[in-house]
């Protein structure tokens, strides 16, 4: 962020950041009672509205205005979305549309109170160096799937400023081959007020969940922008193909082709669709 933008010469103030800090420690204390004590008695849909209603909330709390461009793709059994990954926001984003069972690096479960909810939602952990805990866990996700469960996964396996797409990592798609699901691309992008990328968001590089906790609430008013693209069929397509194509469809999303390449970083992160 340029020191001369507006984002950076108007932050919020100490008190406005302190009054969000506390209403986040009010708003996860309610996760953890329904969570822990009503979570166990709730039938899966029941289940699937709180933890949308609860996203949603999250997002008003920090002062994130959710965009949504066209829509997940109703009474579509199975299903798995691909999004690009910017921050620990998008489950969050995407789960105030449609609830979701998210993959997650193993790291997240360890994560103070936020690890511990993922798991009551219903996230699923990937340990990436253990191959055997893959195979496993791709089972797992097409049993999901199969019982009408959506799944949702974040190819690039890291998450970036929001300035590119990385290559997508096809071994994630490999469950919704095997329960013959339809394949949703998800592109997501955060702005500031004036319009610019909000890289403060960011979950990428060497930040931690509290520095990017700490970037967010310095902003007036972030904009996300949740776009469902066209679901993919993937019946008799080989995965590296399907991962290639819904990359391509998120970067057309993003940066279409006349403001910059199709290499995965455009030209100028301002001329990036809004």
């Amino acid at each position: 962020m340029s020191a001369s933008s507006p984002a950076s010469a108007a932050p919020t103030a100490r008190i406005t950041r302190f009054l969000r800090l506390v209403r986040i420690g009010l708003h996860l204390l309610q996760g953890v009672v329904i969570a822990g004590l009503f979570f166990p008695f709730m039938a899966p849909a029941r289940r699937r509205r709180e933890v949308k209603c609860w996203s949603a909330q999250l997002l008003r709390i920090l002062c994130v205005r959710l965009h949504v461009h066209g829509g997940p793709p109703r009474h579509v059994v199975p299903l798995m979305l691909i999004a690009n990954h910017v921050s620990w926001l998008d489950i969050y984003a995407i789960n105030a549309v449609l609830p979701v069972r998210f993959v997650a690096r193993a790291e997240v479960r360890r994560w103070p109170v936020i690890g511990w909810l993922s798991k009551k939602a219903g996230t699923l952990f990937i340990e990436r160096t253990r191959r055997r805990d893959t195979a496993k866990l791709n089972l797992i996700l097409a049993e999901v799937m199969q019982t009408g469960e959506p799944v949702a996964v974040f190819p690039e396996a890291t998450a970036t400023d929001g300035s590119e797409v990385l290559k997508f990592h096809s071994s994630l798609l490999q469950p919704a081959l095997t329960a013959r699901a339809a394949l949703c691309p998800v592109a997501i992008r955060f702005s500031r007020a004036d319009g610019t990328l909000c890289t403060e968001v960011a979950y990428d590089g060497d930040k931690s969940l509290w520095d990017t906790l700490r970037l967010m609430l310095t902003q007036r008013v972030i904009h996300a922008h949740v776009h469902f693209l066209a679901p993919l069929a993937g019946h008799d397509r080989h995965r590296r193909e399907l991962a290639r194509t819904a990359r391509e469809a998120i970067l057309q999303t993003l940066f279409p082709p006349s403001h910059g390449s199709r290499t995965g970083k455009p030209a100028d992160p301002r001329a990036a669709v809004r």
